[in-house]
């Protein structure tokens, strides 16, 4: 039976991954990456022409839940319940099943990131959802809270090191320290 284009686009995606991370973007060839899904080389440039393909279309697929997710908060009052609710929902997106792999390659890839057009996009998102976090008060420690707020979710994937540690239990203590900078953000209007 034949795969969907879909399931073998998202085949090579957690395949490139895997070696962006293991390996390092700039050491993995698209060669390494055919042979180990155990495709031809011109098989996986059906579905992508380089390495930067692969990761913008890993980057794309947050972008757009990103986009909806600040669209929704652009509608709610600012409110430390929205704000609330804003975070809980990125954490969820972010813990998603596949998503602390791709947090793996970020980390490990920055300088990467930085060059390709996905990595300003994804930047330009942060800042934005950091933005509808502080919507309502505009002080400078207000905006740094927000960014943190932000930072609490990503960085539990790196910092909190303990090895009986579920998913589940680090994204609770995320949202706790994300919870104390969001209660001293002040509510808008």
């Amino acid at each position: 039976m034949r795969e969907s284009t879909g399931g073998t686009r998202q085949r090579i995606q957690a395949v490139a991954l895997e070696l962006f991370t293991e390996q390092g973007y700039e050491k993995t060839s698209l060669r390494e990456i055919a042979e180990r899904l155990g495709v031809t080389k011109a098989a996986l440039y059906y579905h992508f022409r380089s390495k930067d393909e692969i990761v913008n279309s890993l980057v794309e697929d947050r972008l757009h839940r990103m986009d909806e997710l600040i669209a929704w908060a652009q509608t709610q009052p600012a409110t430390l319940a929205t704000r609330r609710t804003l975070i809980a929902t990125y954490a969820d997106a972010m813990f998603a099943s596949e998503l602390p792999s791709v947090m793996r390659f970020f980390e490990q890839n920055q300088t990467v990131l930085k060059s390709l057009a996905a990595g300003q996009q994804m930047r330009d998102r942060m800042l934005r959802l950091a933005q509808e976090l502080s919507r309502g008060d505009d002080s400078p420690a207000a905006q740094l809270r927000a960014a943190l707020t932000l930072f609490a979710v990503h960085s539990s994937f790196f910092v909190v090191q303990q090895p009986h540690i579920t998913d589940e239990e680090r994204k609770k203590i995320a949202l706790e320290v994300a919870d104390e900078l969001l209660a001293r953000i002040a509510d808008g209007d």
